[in-house]
């Protein structure tokens, strides 16, 4: 009997994909001055990984590269979904960033406060508590 890993090096693509994605897409839009920028960088990745995938004779590495190019792909649209978020207030904005400054000065739903930087009270909670919580 001969162990198949494509499973396991599956698994582990895609949770490591959607895990860094996640993290890059929140912390590269915090910096960025641009949406445009990092979406394109995203897509021209995404890409060449599935290029890479499609060429590649080995499927262990085939299979990683195309969960991980796939990942990437997505990304370059989590970018606008993230820049939407920041709009509507869910996600917080960088008050140093000028991108964010001018979506701070528009819209009155856009906020600086990190939603998910508290721990749990069990209940919903107010801006105005948010804010005198010190985050």
């Amino acid at each position: 009997m001969s162990l198949n890993w494509i499973g396991l090096i599956a698994a582990l693509a895609t949770f490591s994909g959607i895990w860094i994605g996640h993290v890059t897409v929140r912390k590269v839009d915090y910096v960025s001055s641009s949406v445009w920028l990092p979406s394109i960088v995203a897509l021209a990745i995404g890409i060449l990984l599935e290029v890479i995938a499609l060429v590649s004779s080995n499927p262990y590495h085939s299979t990683a590269l195309g969960i991980v190019g796939i990942t990437v792909l997505w990304d370059g649209l989590e970018f606008w979904r993230q820049h939407h978020r920041i709009i509507r207030g869910h996600a917080p904005a960088n008050p140093d960033n000028p991108r964010h400054q001018r979506i701070l000065a528009e819209n009155s739903s856009a906020t600086t406060i990190d939603w998910l930087a508290r721990n749990p009270t069990g209940r919903a909670i107010s801006v105005e508590e948010m804010s005198k919580t010190g985050v």
